[in-house]
């Protein structure tokens, strides 16, 4: 008698179920604040991706820029026959344009250094964490000793020794950043280390870095990408404060904070709007920022839910 093989039936999802995804998403909407944090710091992104075509001028374009338009107030129409909704600095700069621009040096340092950060600190963490022992406590102390000097110190000595630039700023912020992720990580892996399935890993001889790549560092991501998130808005706050100290990025590529640093000058004297409108940007940005992290923060670990 002839016997026909059938394939296993689809598993049918339940009614009311939800994919990991779908929950992820439906727990991250309930706070109207982190949807709106969201929806701002998706628009900023836009802008700074596409500052070329959405800025009035080219605020670093001297064919562009008319000195007789310097220090406009805000509203006024300029020489070129369009108004300048933000007003002008003193060489005549429109500050929508200077912002828009200057959002994508900030975004760029923040998000490039925080990137290179969590690679580095991720990796010695998870290394400490899986070989413990002197490899740990190698790793752990220069861990402790990078976390107890103050940040922005630590930033203005390797700036004060490397000069100004963009790729110098970042450096000195992934070289101030990663001792966080690396104690993250470690904290996470140990807690993952003990668990069976890398036991079974290491049963099978596997190779070391496809047990910590594949296997550890999946379960480790949540307070990663809680800790990355923070530290990007950290990152943007902290370059604003060098660049508004005259040890940041370079006057040919401004950032938010340099905005600031160039139009403190003139607040005294009236014009306010040279600083003030780039220090909202730059405030909204990191607001933004911390209010998606802080939904993170709650739906990737329930327990540390305020």
């Amino acid at each position: 008698m002839a016997t026909s093989v059938h394939s296993p039936k689809p598993e049918i999802r339940k009614r009311g179920e939800q994919t990991p995804f779908r929950r992820f998403v439906s727990d991250f909407i309930v706070s109207r604040l982190a949807v709106l944090g969201l929806f701002v710091l998706g628009l900023v992104v836009l802008i700074a991706i596409f500052a070329p075509l959405l800025a009035p001028q080219n605020p670093y374009d001297l064919a562009q820029l008319d000195i007789l338009d310097g220090m406009l107030q805000p509203g006024t129409v300029g020489g070129g026959g369009y108004p300048y909704w933000l007003g002008t600095d003193e060489q005549g700069r429109d500050m929508l344009s200077a912002i828009f621009f200057g959002l994508r040096i900030s975004l760029f340092v923040g998000l490039g250094s925080a990137i290179l950060a969590f690679v580095i600190g991720a990796t010695l963490g998870l290394t400490a964490a899986y070989f413990g022992g002197k490899v740990d406590a190698a790793i752990m102390r220069w861990v402790d000793l990078q976390l107890s000097f103050p940040a922005i110190l630590v930033a203005l000595l390797i700036l004060s020794l490397l000069g100004r630039g963009v790729l110098n700023v970042m450096l000195a912020l992934v070289i101030v950043e990663w001792a966080y992720y690396a104690r993250t990580a470690r904290a996470a892996a140990l807690v993952e280390r003990g668990r069976e399935y890398i036991e079974a890993a290491q049963c099978l001889a596997l190779p070391t870095s496809r047990i910590v790549y594949r296997h550890l560092l999946p379960n480790c991501l949540p307070p990663l990408i809680v800790i990355g998130t923070m530290q990007v808005a950290s990152a943007i706050a902290l370059e604003a404060t060098l660049s508004f100290l005259g040890l940041g990025v370079p006057v040919t590529e401004p950032s938010l904070g340099l905005l600031i640093s160039n139009g403190y000058q003139f607040m005294l004297s009236g014009n306010y709007w040279v600083s003030f409108y780039p220090g909202v940007a730059l405030l909204v940005t990191i607001v933004a920022i911390n209010l998606v992290g802080d939904q993170l923060r709650d739906v990737l670990n329930p327990r540390l839910k305020t």
